[in-house]
Formats: C-alpha cells, sequence, structure tokens
C-alpha cells in the first residue's frame, strides 16, 4: 500500500542495463542517465563495503585504486554476474532520476538479452524490487532495439535489427508486435576491446588496457579499408622489457585485429536469414537490415555486412539510444505491448 502511494508521485522509468554503460529514461523527461555500468567499492578493515563511486567518477577509477578499493563491472554478457552490487548500482541511478528522492516508488522497465534464463530473469526483476521500484516489466532487448529504432514492429510485416552492445549481440525480426526469430550470441563490443588487447600484445608485446582498448576501437576502428588511415599514439608497458613505451597504430591495424570477431557477427547474422521465414524474406530485401547499439558507430560496418548478405544494412539514427528509447515506448504503451513487455 505504502509503495503504490508513493508510486503516485513517481514517473515511470526505462533501464536500458547493459554491460558497457546503463541509461535511464525518465517518462515525460527523455533520457535522464548515461553513463558506465560500473561501481567503485571500497572495504573497511572489517570486510565491511560501502559505494565510493558509480557510473563516470567510477570508470576513472578503474585500474588506479589501492588494494582496499575494488573497480567492479556487474554486468557480464548482458546479464547479472554481481546481484548485490547490480543491486547497489539499479538503487543509486533510480535515486539519481529522481533527484534522491528515497520515498519515491516508480514502475520500472528494464530491457534484457534475449533467451536468458529464468533465473537471470529473477535476478533482474529482484535487483529492481530491492532498489525501490513498484512494479518491474521486462522486454527483450531486439524488440527494444526496433520500436527505438522507429520499425513498424505492430505491422504485418518483417524488419531484421541487429544490436551490437558491450555483452551481446542481438538479431532480432519483428512482426505483428512479436519476436518472429531471434539470436543473442555473447560476443560485441567487450570482445572487440579484448581481441585489439591481444592483437597490441602479440604484435607490438605491449600490455594495454581495456580503456586504451575501447579508445582504439572508437577513435580509429574500422571494419573496411579505408581510403585514409587514421592513427593513434598508444603507451603502455614493453612485456618483454617492462619499459614504458609508445607505438603508432592504425585502422588497419584494428581492422585486422577484429576482423574474425565481425566475421563470427556476420556468420549469426547469415544463420538468422536462413531460418528465415519466406513469407518475411522479402520484406527484410526490401526494408533491409537496421544496426542499433555502440557497435553500429564502428566505420563501415555496415558495408562489411551488406557485402556479406547482399542485402542494404544501415545504422539507426542515434543506434547507442534505440534501446532506451524503445524500452520507454514501451512502458508507455503497456496495454498495447503486453505480450511483449511483461511482469515477471
Amino acid at each position: 500500500m505504502i509503495k503504490k502511494l508513493f508510486g503516485l508521485f513517481s514517473s515511470d522509468l526505462a533501464i536500458d542495463l547493459g554491460t558497457a554503460n546503463t541509461l535511464v529514461l525518465v517518462k515525460g523527461e527523455g533520457i535522464v542517465i548515461n553513463e558506465p555500468s560500473i561501481v567503485a567499492v571500497q572495504y573497511d578493515h572489517m570486510g565491511k563495503e560501502r559505494i565510493l563511486a558509480v557510473g563516470h567518477e567510477a570508470k576513472e577509477m578503474a585500474g588506479k585504486t589501492p588494494a582496499h578499493i575494488r573497480s567492479i563491472r556487474p554486468m557480464k554478457d548482458g546479464v547479472i554476474a554481481d546481484f548485490h552490487v547490480t543491486e547497489m548500482m539499479i538503487r543509486y541511478f533510480i535515486e539519481k532520476a529522481h533527484k534522491r528522492k528515497r520515498f519515491f516508488s516508480p514502475r520500472v522497465m528494464i530491457c534484457v538479452p534475449y533467451g536468458i534464463t529464468q533465473v537471470e530473469r529473477k535476478a533482474v526483476k529482484e535487483s529492481a524490487l530491492n532498489a525501490g521500484a513498484r512494479a518491474v516489466y521486462l522486454i527483450e532487448e531486439p524488440m527494444a532495439a526496433a520500436i527505438g529504432a522507429g520499425l513498424a514492429v505492430k505491422e504485418p510485416q518483417g524488419n531484421l535489427v541487429v544490436d551490437i552492445g558491450g555483452g551481446t549481440t542481438e538479431i532480432g525480426v519483428t512482426s505483428m508486435g512479436g519476436l518472429v526469430l531471434c539470436k543473442s550470441i555473447r560476443i560485441a563490443g567487450d570482445r572487440l576491446d579484448q581481441v585489439i588487447i591481444d592483437y597490441i600484445k602479440k604484435n607490438y608485446n605491449l600490455l594495454i588496457g581495456e580503456r586504451v582498448a575501447e579508445n582504439l576501437k572508437i577513435k580509429i576502428g574500422t571494419a573496411v579499408t579505408l581510403n585514409e588511415e587514421l592513427s593513434s599514439t598508444v603507451y603502455g608497458r614493453d612485456q618483454v622489457e617492462g619499459n614504458l613505451i609508445s607505438i603508432e597504430v592504425t585502422s588497419e591495424h584494428i581492422r585486422m585485429a577484429i576482423s574474425d570477431t565481425l566475421r563470427e557477427i556476420a556468420e549469426a547474422l547469415k544463420s538468422v536469414l536462413e531460418e528465415m521465414p519466406p513469407e518475411l524474406a522479402g520484406d527484410i530485401v526490401e526494408n533491409g537490415v537496421v544496426l542499433t547499439g555502440g557497435g553500429a558507430l564502428i566505420r563501415g560496418l555496415d558495408k562489411y555486412l551488406s557485402d556479406i548478405i547482399k542485402i542494404p544494412v544501415y545504422a539507426a539514427e542515434e543506434p547507442l539510444l534505440c534501446v532506451t528509447k524503445g524500452t520507454g515506448k514501451a512502458i508507455e504503451q503497456l496495454d498495447i505491448l503486453q505480450h511483449v513487455a511483461y511482469e515477471d
């Protein structure tokens, strides 16, 4: 009863609980939070923990903290890896979205990867309930991405969306308000960062961290050979001599580093197309494939995938925000999308 009373004064929230970033949309206000899914936790001599920082501030601390402070990424491959820290992070973001007013109790819609287990669904729901939500609804990521990209998901026609996030790549075919076909692979932005780290280590004996690899991916990453190469200076530790050195890395180096991983994503997309019901195949050829998520920003990825599957591929407008916007639209249309967004 108390939750319902406070709920009258609370705005609905849509949460894109991503492996790399968490975005929160407040109904009527738009996206109010877009921060890394990282929590810095401090431990005292008794082992008791307290949150030191969340989001951008915690990311700045990563790799630079003393032993009694840990930077934790509680999400792994799109699902909760650390239940307790995730709960703390969700509570922090809910309170921040409601300007620290602790007694507000919103309805919350959270997007989750396609095909996660019932145990994982329950963990997501309980984290949000314990963090102060009065009701929790879940929507699968490919559907949220399609809605946010502006696709006509409720029409009797096929649309194909590829959402490349931090932990998972979600490939979904929508029609008549539901997912007709879907595939989720745990190969996405984090894997791209790791193969860049491995490439630099193998070819230059240089050890770099995740943040440096991510910056290289964003600044000079490409799926195709560019007419004009981009370059960036990288600093790290020589794993043979132990000295701190710098090297020049080009966009072609990054293309070679991520090529095998991008090929895996392309193969997953091909497998979905091969399973496509013939009635929807014509729609996909006509409408093309829409890219969302951070991976959609990789230079030339649309052309790379289009050359492989022989179908037009294009990035959605504001691909990084599609899932969040779609989740927000879904909570506004619960009566229409009951079979898409449901309360576990």
